[in-house]
């Protein structure tokens, strides 16, 4: 299948010779790039072109690319595409997934105290933090490096710090895109509950389907042959502000996709994935649309939030920083 981006009256579109796949390798490009395409114009202007937009949506495949690399590695990593939310809205009966410990350390804690561990429960909330953080101190560097690369007065300072922001560039770049393919995952419902291929074991009063087929066939099968681009684009929302800190509007956003748990085996059920049913069409576009809106935000608020960062150590302000107060390079050249 051939993908191509393009811009059109500054918005990339996503066009393939037939319909687009999702939550394989078509549906991660879609959510990076698509989020991508949709930030806005107080993001720097090197995240906001067709390229990056490109870029940022081929880095999203890289979490599953790099599958089969060998046991430790995905062994360590496997698990951090998902969490298994029971029925009660508890990670396999242990914390609450609205109210989850900071740390991984704590997390894996509260789960071996629920016989259980992270990597059967999975850690995707932390994927997205972790990331999330990381691009943030990423955008305070970038805040620094563009200034003093135009301030600097002496000619092999003003070098490093030019060359320092080009390479920061192309890390955010690398480094959004790769994190992008988490938010995709918590936007598919099917990697949010204990119930991720078909309804398992246990109390199944509604009789919804027990079929272990059911995961592919809905984000492979059905997806890929009716669900486009253009859907999913008509179904993002404008931007959230988090007003929150990000360990809770992760949590807000993972408890939203976690409620379409029950509402797609509901459809399912009723036919609603079945020979391009509307309705199918319409659920799974506006998941689809949920992980790029998702992406679009919490970008914004990384970048919102570099403002107020520190760099260094002992650490410096970033607004001392940018303001000319400080000289930044022990900051960012670093002190032996």
């Amino acid at each position: 299948m051939i993908c191509k981006v393009f811009a059109a009256a500054g918005v990339v579109a996503l066009l393939s010779a037939g319909p687009a796949l999702a939550w394989g390798p078509e549906g991660h490009r879609l959510v990076g790039a698509l989020g991508a395409a949709a930030l806005p114009a107080d993001v720097p202007a090197f995240l906001r072109t067709p390229q990056a937009a490109a870029d940022i949506g081929e880095y999203a495949r890289e979490p599953d690319r790099s599958k089969g690399a060998g046991k430790t590695h995905d062994t360590g990593r496997d698990a951090g595409h998902f969490v298994d939310v029971d029925d009660a809205g508890k990670v396999m009966g242990g914390p609450d997934l609205m109210a989850l410990p900071t740390t991984r350390a704590d997390y894996e804690t509260a789960l071996r105290a629920a016989q259980a561990d992270t990597y059967k429960a999975g850690y995707l909330p932390y994927s997205i933090v972790d990331g999330w953080q990381q691009l943030a101190k990423d955008f305070a560097y970038w805040r620094v490096d563009s200034v003093a690369a135009k301030a600097e007065k002496d000619p092999k300072k003003k070098a490093w710090y030019v060359a320092d922001l080009r390479r920061r560039e192309e890390l955010i770049r690398v480094n959004l895109g790769v994190w992008a393919h988490f938010i995709g995952d918590a936007s598919q419902p099917l990697h949010l509950t204990i119930h991720y291929n078909g309804w398992g074991e246990g109390p199944n009063p509604e009789g919804f389907t027990t079929d272990r087929r059911t995961h592919s066939r809905f984000e492979d099968a059905f997806v890929g042959r009716f669900v486009t681009a253009d859907m999913v684009r008509a179904k993002m929302t404008p931007y959230q502000a988090c007003s929150q800190p990000v360990d809770a509007c992760t949590a807000r956003y993972l408890q939203t996709t976690w409620k379409t748990v029950v509402p797609f085996y509901q459809l399912e059920k009723a036919g609603g994935f079945k020979d391009g049913d509307p309705r199918g069409q319409a659920f799974a576009a506006e998941r689809l649309a949920a992980g790029a809106s998702a992406l679009r935000d919490f970008v914004v608020d990384a970048w919102n939030a570099s403002a107020k960062g520190t760099l260094g150590y002992p650490p410096v302000s970033v607004e001392d920083m940018v303001a000319g107060k400080v000289d930044p390079w022990d900051a960012l050249y670093g002190v032996n």
